[in-house]
């Protein structure tokens, strides 16, 4: 008998799938440059309304490990189409929102999209492709990540600048649409059998602890703070994400199974990984308001100068690899760290008065720089993870970086409140982007060895 035929490649599916995905990283990326324009109308300040990009990704955050599950129960069909009908309604109330609770109310309901979307649209693809055409659907999924960033800020700072920050959301109307019906026509996976029961006190425990700790740093102002509603929500988080662990750690069936931190080149991803994702995910946050309110640019100017930092990013792609096979993943991050430290100095030494271009060259190398040092950590994640543990080890090291990502623009806002100084936020951003550098030294030698193919 003949090998078993693989299945063909469902190209259609992925990339609809991509263009699902290229919506929702375009959807997370392209507020920046309108958040001045939205403060403005909302009557809030510019700082204050990071709430409404941290609560989408916290809510992703949140929501990826159960989504797995949920396809498992309803079918990938089901979920991926509920998940694109609730992220476009969610984007016309983000539109016609007329206060800051109510847009945040709307992108918290878009995360609940988001979290479903993403993560079960590349199960289908993954789960309906063979195994040699692995490779081939991978890249197909992860083009969006590396040319979204790249347009939104270009793109939200043009809407902004010519119209009204509402068509940023407007945007999603017809794309959705296009890909639910798309949808409907393309995308297969009924539900699976033999389903485990879905861990409610493990997502009720974390969430609460995650949104009671996000809701005291939102509070915190350079003056009238509520410490007394600042100090409860903090023991509260403290206590409920203990009691999370705790529960994670003696439940059969867990949300998130936290055991996979036992290898150790997981945890350091999990670890440095997650410090690094939020001191890179602040800089794309405070730029675009530094050159607004500070520099007097204009929202369109302030997202093309932007631009350049994610054309760094997606420029330097091809050299990653070979990079990390020359060297070692160990040496990359070593190496990488301390550059990008020094980058974090030359952001806090611009001014109005420096030339446009060199603003442009130092955003650029710190776009290649983050790339480097992202793809080193994705790398080192799973190196020495066996099957067994790939699907917990993926949803942990997904949800903490989404989570990370949060916490790193409630931060940024955090501390730009609190100094009043662009320069000072980047030097705290370079302190910690410091700190990877301990987890990065204590790495063997040979780290990834056998995943980047270093001799």
């Amino acid at each position: 008998m003949g090998a078993p035929e693989s299945p063909p490649f469902p190209r259609s599916m992925a990339l609809l799938v991509a263009g699902a995905f290229f919506m929702e990283i375009l959807d997370a990326s392209i507020l920046t440059p309108a958040i001045p324009a939205m403060a403005a109308q909302f009557g809030v300040g510019a700082i204050d309304v990071n709430v409404a990009i941290t609560a989408y990704l916290v809510t992703v955050a949140v929501l990826i490990p159960a989504s797995g599950w949920m396809a498992d129960r309803f079918g990938i069909r089901r979920v991926f189409i509920a998940a694109i009908a609730i992220f476009t309604l969610a984007s016309v109330g983000c539109a016609l929102s007329v206060s800051l609770p109510m847009l945040v109310g709307m992108r918290i309901a878009q995360g609940v999209g988001g979290a479903m979307m993403v993560p079960v649209g590349r199960l289908a693809v993954l789960r309906f492709s063979g195994k040699a055409d692995l490779v081939r659907a991978i890249a197909l999924l992860t083009w969006p990540a590396l040319a979204a960033p790249v347009l939104a800020p270009v793109l939200g700072g043009a809407i902004a600048t010519v119209g009204s920050w509402r068509w940023i959301f407007l945007v999603n109307i017809p794309l959705g649409i296009i890909g639910f019906l798309l949808a409907l026509k393309l995308v297969r996976g009924d539900p699976a059998p033999g389903r485990t029961p879905l861990d409610w006190p493990g997502i009720l425990l974390s969430g609460g602890g995650i949104a009671t700790a996000l809701i005291a740093l939102e509070r915190i102002r350079v003056s009238g703070t509520d410490w007394l509603l600042v100090g409860g929500c903090g023991v509260a988080a403290l206590a409920l994400l203990m009691t999370a662990v705790w529960h994670l750690l003696r439940t059969e069936a867990p949300l998130v199974a936290l055991r996979v931190l036992k290898v150790r080149t997981l945890r350091i991803t999990v670890s440095a990984g997650s410090l690094y994702r939020m001191v890179i995910t602040a800089v794309p946050f405070l730029l675009p308001l530094q050159f607004q309110l500070e520099f007097g640019w204009t929202p369109f100017a302030a997202g093309l100068m932007v631009a350049a930092l994610f054309a760094g990013n997606l420029t330097i792609k091809p050299a990653t690899t070979p990079l990390m096979r020359r060297f070692g993943i160990r040496t990359v991050l070593l190496v990488n760290g301390v550059a990008s430290v020094g980058c974090f100095g030359l952001l806090a030494a611009l001014r109005p008065g420096v030339p446009v271009a060199l603003i442009a060259a130092v955003l650029y190398v710190s776009g290649a720089l983050r790339s480097v040092g992202f793809t080193a950590y994705n790398s080192l994640a799973f190196s020495d993870v066996d099957g067994d543990r790939l699907t917990h080890a993926n949803t942990l090291n997904a949800a903490v970086q989404e989570l990370a990502a949060g916490l790193g623009i409630a931060l940024a806002a955090l501390l730009l409140s609190q100094l009043t100084s662009y320069s000072l936020t980047y030097l705290v951003f370079g302190a910690l982007m410091a700190v990877t550098l301990v987890e990065s030294l204590r790495l063997p030698g040979n780290a990834g060895a056998h995943v980047s193919g270093a001799g």
